[in-house]
C-alpha cells in the first residue's frame, strides 16, 4: 500500500479530522480531494499502536534501501556480463 503522493503528515492530519474532531469520513474526503478508501486505509494504520507504526516506518525505510541496492547491483551484473562478451571475443 503505497500513498506515495500525499506526505505523512497530510496523511496523519487529516485522520486527526475523523478520530479527533469528528467529520465523518465523506467530510474529510469530499473537503481534501482525497478517496474515502485511502481515508480509511489511513486511519487503519494510524490507529495502530506508536511501537506498531514505528517498526512500519523502519521496515519502509529498509525496502526502500535494499531496493535502491538491488538496483545497483543489477547494474554492476550487467556490466559485468558486457564485459565477459566484449573480452570473450577478443580473446580468439
Amino acid at each position: 500500500m503505497s500513498y506515495g503522493r500525499y506526505t505523512e503528515e497530510f496523511k496523519r492530519d487529516a485522520v486527526v479530522q475523523i478520530t479527533d474532531r469528528g467529520y465523518s469520513v465523506q467530510e474529510v474526503s469530499e473537503r481534501l480531494g482525497v478517496c474515502t478508501k485511502s481515508l480509511y486505509d489511513w486511519r487503519r494504520l494510524y490507529s495502530q499502536s506508536e511501537p506498531k507504526i514505528k517498526k512500519d516506518a523502519a521496515q519502509s525505510s529498509e525496502i526502500q534501501r535494499l531496493k535502491a541496492e538491488l538496483v545497483r547491483v543489477t547494474e554492476e551484473r550487467d556490466i559485468l556480463k558486457k564485459a565477459t562478451v566484449y573480452f570473450a571475443k577478443n580473446a580468439k
